[in-house]
């Protein structure tokens, strides 16, 4: 099963949304129509899908950009796509986006419980930073 990578527009948001969902992505409150129309509106390339022949969105990844570091969020990959190499795919394309940003420096939020997720990050040349925390509010 091929799929292709590129920007998300406004029209794949419920899509993308239905995605996150059926992947068992770990819910969070932004996980609405609004907030990622705001995305879109502050970081137009921000968000890559993954589509399947026929249009299906199969993958999704946020490669977000501050102006100092890069973040990657919200890799998701439909259950019928996993084990052929689209979660790598949407990184590579998550980090090409942000190297043209400017991005030097990248950090990337994973569920800790997901054992799927870091799975595959651990997988990957990225670096587990243990002795960090993260606090959030909102």
């Amino acid at each position: 099963m091929a799929a292709s990578l590129r920007v998300a527009t406004v029209d794949d948001l419920g899509h993308v949304l239905a995605l996150w969902r059926a992947a068992g992505a770990e819910p969070s409150h932004t996980d609405d129509l609004a907030s990622l129309e705001r995305l879109l509106v502050h970081d137009a390339d921000s968000l890559i899908v993954a589509e399947a022949d026929g249009g299906t969105i199969v993958g999704s990844v946020i490669a977000g950009w501050n102006g100092w570091r890069g973040s990657i969020y919200r890799l998701v990959v439909d259950p019928a796509f996993r084990r052929a190499g689209l979660a790598h795919a949407l990184l590579d394309g998550a980090e090409t986006r942000l190297r043209r940003c400017g991005a030097v420096r990248w950090d990337a939020v994973v569920v800790a419980t997901d054992t799927r997720a870091t799975g595959f990050w651990r997988s990957t040349d990225w670096e587990e930073q243990v002795e960090r925390l993260r606090f959030v509010k909102g």
